[in-house]
């Protein structure tokens, strides 16, 4: 994995949780509650779900490539990889 990715998802989190729907959109989603998000942010495949909530939502991945100064395919790049999908680099 590329320390790279895991630093944009949690950039990216920060992101998401600075506007309160959006961020209770993110728990539903991925089913996850507070203190289970906050004890896996080390993990793969909940990076993975972050960066793969933004890439779902076109509006919310152009919107924090913005606020984060990326480009969203950089953040889609970065969801594939942390998915597993080593083929997809920018």
């Amino acid at each position: 994995m590329h320390d790279a990715d895991e630093a944009l998802a949690l950039q990216a989190l920060g992101w998401i949780l600075t506007d309160e729907p959006r961020a209770e959109r993110l728990l539903a989603l991925t089913g996850l509650a507070p203190h289970e998000l906050r004890e896996s942010l080390g993990e793969r495949s909940t990076l993975a779900a972050i960066l793969s909530f933004l890439t779902a939502h076109e509006a919310d991945l152009v919107a924090c490539a913005v606020g984060l100064d990326r480009k969203p395919e950089e953040i889609a790049a970065a969801a594939h990889r942390l998915s597993g999908d080593e083929r997809i680099e920018t």
